[in-house]
């Protein structure tokens, strides 16, 4: 399936070490043709770390598209029957975002703009990275996997043995997961390996 002229929703939240990874993805997608409107946690906004300034990430996201960046729940919330998507991605999702998304709590424009695009029948594909999906935040995972219109990039642990419960998506393989989405497919295999020594 082409994703020329899909309006694709990309959320991203507190995954800091993993925007690396998740950039030259939402270039893909624009490259692909895509309408890309990003959506941003407030710790995306607001929080630098070791890996980098929230102004520069911001900064980056906005060189890679030209759609205003959707920052406040507010903004978010036209994206139901007002701006409706023809996707919605996030990636990277945190443990604490996928535990929110699982019990139905709405409190940043990422997790606004998924709830909006599930109330359309639309599909939502989520890229977890997260250090305790095999752990408490297993059960969450596992909820949102059998939820009608939640589909997964392929994830797999990226430390067994320093992190034993930690698993993140492959995020080379988001382009793939959001076509099969829009076909109400999941990509597979689901569980991918990732980890090299």
């Amino acid at each position: 399936m082409s994703l020329e002229g899909k309006h694709i929703g990309f959320g991203l939240t507190g995954s800091h070490c993993t925007y690396e990874e998740v950039m030259p993805e939402m270039e893909k997608l624009v490259k692909l043709g895509a309408k890309v409107t990003p959506f941003v946690t407030y710790t995306v906004s607001h929080t630098d770390t070791k890996f980098g300034k929230s102004e520069d990430w911001i900064q980056r996201i906005q060189s890679i598209t030209s759609e205003p960046i959707v920052n406040t729940i507010p903004k978010a919330e036209p994206f139901g029957p007002k701006t409706p998507l023809d996707c919605m991605v996030i990636a990277p999702l945190t443990g604490n975002s996928t535990s929110k998304f699982a019990n139905a709590l709405t409190d940043s424009p990422v997790l606004m703009g998924a709830k909006a695009t599930l109330r359309n029948g639309k599909p939502v594909v989520l890229g977890i990275s997260t250090n305790d999906a095999l752990g408490l935040n297993g059960v969450n995972i596992m909820r949102l996997m059998a939820t009608k219109n939640i589909y997964f990039i392929p994830f797999g642990q990226d430390h067994p043995y320093k992190k034993p419960n930690s698993l993140v998506a492959d995020m080379t393989k988001l382009s793939a997961a959001v076509e099969a989405a829009l076909k109400g497919e999941q990509v597979q295999p689901v569980l991918v390996e990732r980890y090299s020594q």
